[in-house]
């Protein structure tokens, strides 16, 4: 989870690599008119959001009763968002992705054939909610290397049951 331009994808990415899971980009659950109203530089609302997040918890659970375990990319910007995640089957624990809003600003614009645009950035960040203590993961800042940020997801998810 976390803000664009954290590198959800890449990191999510290695991770199911590493760990032999199915991976999904949750950006390929959203709606087209969500993907039109975003590449336009306007923010989703909550009403754009439900029916992207109930269709990853959908995912997750068709996934999760054929026995697999899945790395999901996603925003979940807000604790009800996590919230919702959390209704599907299995243990849902969260990577939180952070950085300096500089870095991630850079790499929003360095980016290619994404949607999303650096300007959406600000109000990613004014609509974040951290992920609290009694939310299952951990957080973990992306100014280290890829494989080092990896490792430290790795390391959230020891403690719980695969």
């Amino acid at each position: 989870m976390g803000v664009a331009g954290t590198g959800k994808s890449t990191v999510a990415t290695v991770l199911a690599e590493r760990l032999g899971w199915t991976f999904a980009e949750g950006d390929d659950f959203h709606s087209e008119a969500n993907v039109t109203k975003m590449s336009a530089g306007v923010p989703l609302t909550d009403a754009d959001r439900w029916p992207w997040l109930d269709a990853i918890v959908a995912w997750t659970a068709e996934q999760d009763q054929a026995g697999r375990d899945t790395v999901v990319t996603c925003s979940a910007l807000r604790r009800i968002y996590r919230d919702r995640l959390r209704t599907a089957p299995g243990m849902t624990v969260f990577v939180h992705l952070t950085g300096d809003p500089e870095l991630l600003s850079q790499r929003m614009q360095a980016r290619q054939r994404h949607f999303m645009p650096a300007s959406l950035l600000s109000s990613q960040l004014a609509t974040l909610e951290p992920l609290q203590p009694d939310e299952p993961g951990m957080v973990v800042d992306v100014g280290a290397a890829v494989e080092d940020v990896v490792a430290r997801a790795i390391q959230a998810l020891e403690p719980n049951p695969h």
